[in-house]
């Protein structure tokens, strides 16, 4: 993306790609966590969709004085809510790595230094613009979520007979219910949930262990772009990884970016396999319907970006002064988003004047469609191989088994 792999990548591993909050109670803060009100993980769009997303990251907290790590087993005498019993065991744990907070002036102030303009993705996800996006995820002309978590529990089975055994590693803690299926399917020894936000983590590890109560969760709140390998915990010792990336997450990334993200997952499963999620390229007019639905809700989810970066950066843009545009881009294979303006216009952002010209765009976002054909260049290019691939009726979205080529 435009301010670079890291910002890039903090966009997209949440994400996402566009996922949806998971449903259930939330884990109690854990004891020397403080609180993360405000914060919200994003979450990658497609066309499912992350955020992500992608994957997308809100600003980290501000660094304080706390333990390294900070854990709570739940024993079986103790409801995640703290409500009625809790039969069976169920644990619960969270190590926090203390990611560093991103510098928004920083990644504004390079973003629209660009030409085109172009910020990073995950910037669209405030609270509002997290809730814009639950809302895009129930339009009737955006599918992907809906068509991966069928296809997850349909093959779910098959999924686990061909990957075999081994705890279970999210990129990004995205959508619950799309782990599920591989959960029940599965029984691992272990999950392991990595995320840079930590209320994604409690949030979604708590309703995933009300589900799944003999399945140890592990959460680590973490930067994967500083990552070159996961903490040494009594779960992973010894154990085989199996990586889980769904959402077509890897779109919000340029193929380039997107290949160093597949090498840094092949480093971290040490050997272990990855269950690839990408969406596939279709008739341009599903796709671009999909990315700017009839009700208009993706449009406010775009011109949001602009109330938040006037509120965060003491700026005065005005959102009704741009259109929101959403096109396939059949050279680059994806969809571009972006905000259009209506006039040439000056606007103050992160202390510093920025001139748009009558129909200047700022990118938003994009999300490039895979092949299968493409999906294995570029796997192949990072290291990979793929083993096996799952998809819907109409072959528009792909689970890819990835194996390390050596």
């Amino acid at each position: 993306m435009g301010s670079g792999l890291e910002a890039a990548w903090r966009a997209n591993r949440r994400c996402t790609s566009r996922s949806l909050a998971v449903d259930g109670k939330p884990l109690p803060p854990l004891p020397g966590l403080h609180t993360t009100e405000g914060r919200h993980r994003g979450i990658q769009r497609q066309i499912h969709e992350f955020p992500v997303c992608a994957a997308r990251q809100l600003l980290a907290d501000a660094p304080r004085p706390r333990p390294r790590h900070l854990s709570k087993f739940l024993p079986s005498s103790q409801p995640l809510d703290g409500v009625g019993s809790a039969p069976g065991p169920m644990s619960v744990e969270l190590i926090d790595l203390h990611p560093a907070p991103a510098d928004l002036y920083r990644l504004v102030q390079a973003g629209l230094a660009q030409q085109p303009k172009q910020l990073p993705a995950w910037l669209l996800y405030d609270a509002e613009g997290s809730r814009l996006f639950a809302e895009i995820c129930q339009q009737p002309e955006y599918t992907l979520t809906r068509t991966e978590i069928t296809l997850l529990e349909q093959q779910a089975t098959q999924i686990a007979k061909a990957v075999g055994q081994g705890v279970v590693v999210e990129f990004g803690i995205g959508n619950a219910r799309k782990v599920d299926p591989l959960l029940k399917a599965l029984r691992p020894p272990a999950f392991l949930a990595l995320d840079i936000s930590r209320t994604a983590l409690e949030d979604s590890l708590g309703a995933l262990a009300q589900r799944h109560r003999d399945t140890p969760m592990l959460g680590i709140c973490c930067d994967h772009s500083t990552l070159d390998a996961l903490p040494d915990h009594p779960r992973l010792q010894g154990q085989r990884r199996i990586g889980f990336f769904p959402g077509s997450s890897l779109g919000n990334f340029r193929p380039e970016d997107a290949m160093t993200v597949l090498k840094r997952f092949r480093q971290l499963l040490a050997g272990g396999p990855l269950l690839l999620g990408l969406d596939q390229p279709r008739n341009p007019s599903l796709l671009e319907a999909a990315y700017n639905d009839a009700a208009g809700v993706s449009a406010a989810f775009a011109r949001n970006l602009l109330h938040r970066l006037n509120r965060d950066l003491n700026g005065n843009a005005r959102p009704e002064q741009f259109h929101y545009r959403a096109r396939w881009q059949p050279v680059q294979h994806r969809i571009e988003m972006a905000l259009v303006s209506r006039c040439d216009q000056t606007v103050q952002l992160a202390e510093q004047s920025w001139s748009f010209a009558k129909g200047e765009a700022l990118i938003t976002e994009h999300s490039v469609k895979y092949s299968p054909e493409a999906a294995a260049e570029l796997a192949s290019r990072a290291g990979w191989r793929i083993r096996q691939r799952w998809h819907d009726p109409d072959d528009t979205l792909s689970l890819h088994w990835l194996e390390p080529a050596d």
